[in-house]
C-alpha cells in the first residue's frame, strides 16, 4: 500500500502537497478509509449540499495534516465527489507518513 500511495500523492513545482480524493457523504464519521482507484477515499459526516462536505473535507484534512485551514485548498471537483486537493506549507514526506498511519488504523 506504501507504493500505491507514494504514486498517489505529489509535490508542485511551488513546493504543495496534491492529493487526489474520493470523497464518501453523510458517514457515521469523518476518516480516510483507504485507496480508491488513483484517489485516497475520505469518509466525511457532512452531506454534499451547500459546500457543507468541503468544509467538513478542509477542516478534517487541517485536523489531521495539523496545518491552518487556509493552507488546504480544494483546486477542483468542488461540486463533485472526485476532488484534487492542494496542501501548502507541509512537506510530502509529512503528508506520506500521516497518511500511512491513518490508513493503518
Amino acid at each position: 500500500m506504501n507504493a500505491e500511495l507514494d504514486r498517489i500523492i505529489s509535490e508542485t513545482k511551488t513546493g504543495a502537497v496534491k492529493i487526489p480524493c474520493h470523497i464518501q457523504p453523510r458517514s457515521s464519521r469523518c476518516k480516510i478509509i483507504g485507496i480508491h482507484g488513483d484517489s485516497i477515499k475520505i469518509a466525511l459526516t457532512a452531506p454534499p449540499v451547500d459546500g457543507k462536505a468541503n468544509a467538513s473535507l478542509i477542516e478534517y484534512l487541517s485536523d489531521i495534516f495539523a496545518v491552518p485551514k487556509g493552507r488546504v485548498n480544494i483546486v477542483s471537483g468542488a461540486t463533485g465527489r472526485n476532488k484534487l486537493i492542494e496542501i501548502s506549507g507541509s512537506s510530502l514526506a509529512m503528508i506520506s507518513d500521516t497518511l500511512k498511519k491513518q490508513l493503518a488504523k
